[in-house]
């Protein structure tokens, strides 16, 4: 009779209660989110510039 008890768990799935992280969690970081707010405000400062200066 073939034998289905498992005593280990398969190395394939070590953490099934790890979710994987995808976009959301790296736009949750604040190095991301400083880098993104800099380069959102030299937008604005250029788009300013550009409209209102010239």
């Amino acid at each position: 009779m073939l034998d289905t008890s498992r005593e280990t768990a398969p190395a394939a799935t070590d953490a099934p209660d790890e979710e994987p992280r995808g976009c959301l969690f790296a736009l949750s970081q604040p190095p991301l989110m400083i880098f993104l707010g800099v380069i959102g405000c030299l937008l604005l400062v250029a788009s300013v510039h550009d409209l209102f200066l010239l």
